[in-house]
């Protein structure tokens, strides 16, 4: 986090992972200057705690619109503790659909 303060959160969505949908969080910022490494087969989220907030991603590969896809971050079935309300989202993440059981993961 170049600038602000983020929540940042992932989740394990490896099949067969023995950390399969828990869920990991952080809080980064420009002041503790902490970031970390989301192998593959985690999805992300973050949600600002500041209003002016500046993120440096790095990604193993080019971005190819058609392997993207997301999770409900307000899923009940993965109870993150967001710091604050939800108030504004995008239209594409609210469109997000819950996780059923029928989803057994990713494979890695």
């Amino acid at each position: 986090c170049l600038k602000g303060k983020v929540w940042d959160v992932v989740v394990d969505l490896r099949k067969g992972s023995s950390t399969f949908l828990k869920v990991y969080t952080i809080e980064l910022s420009e002041e503790n200057q902490k970031s970390f490494l989301i192998p593959e087969g985690f999805a992300h989220c973050f949600q600002t705690l500041t209003s002016d907030c500046e993120l440096l991603y790095f990604h193993t590969a080019d971005y190819f619109a058609e392997a993207e896809g997301g999770i409900d971050a307000l899923d009940p079935n993965l109870a993150i503790n967001w710091p604050k309300p939800i108030t504004e989202r995008s239209i594409r993440d609210s469109n997000h659909t819950i996780l059923t059981n029928e989803f057994l993961g990713l494979e890695y």
